[in-house]
């Protein structure tokens, strides 16, 4: 895992962030989704196989991420944080500021049989 920088311009009419896939990663991305208004914590699964950025387009996240080891934090803030995932992870997000939205890029369509949502057998997995 790998907290990044997305590229951000500044000027009178506001922020651009420009993401240029090819200079943080080497697999195809396949979809796109984004999470807004959250008022609860999102997450709470390790999907298998998957590679994804997280990105926190605008306020501010806090990601917890289990690699079977250990947790780790990343408090992520908008518009140019995000954070590489390239291995399985159990992922929890908390801490959504008012107005904050955390967008992710994977390289798998959804498939419901490759998530773990029991934490217990995520690590089971990850530790045979």
């Amino acid at each position: 895992m790998k907290k990044i920088k997305i590229p951000t311009f500044n000027d009178d009419r506001g922020d651009l962030s420009v993401l240029e896939l090819k200079d943080f990663i080497d697999w195809e991305p396949k979809r796109i989704y984004y999470v807004t208004g959250a008022v609860k914590d999102r997450g709470g699964h390790a999907v298998r196989g998957e590679k994804k950025i997280y990105i926190c387009a605008q306020g501010t996240i806090t990601a917890r991420i289990h690699d079977g080891k250990s947790w780790k934090e990343f408090k992520l803030k908008g518009p140019d944080d995000g954070l590489i995932v390239e291995e399985m992870v159990y992922r929890e997000f908390k801490d959504f500021s008012k107005g904050a939205v955390l967008v992710s890029v994977s390289n798998l369509n959804y498939d419901k049989s490759k998530y773990i949502f029991d934490f217990d057998e995520f690590l089971k997995e990850m530790n045979n």
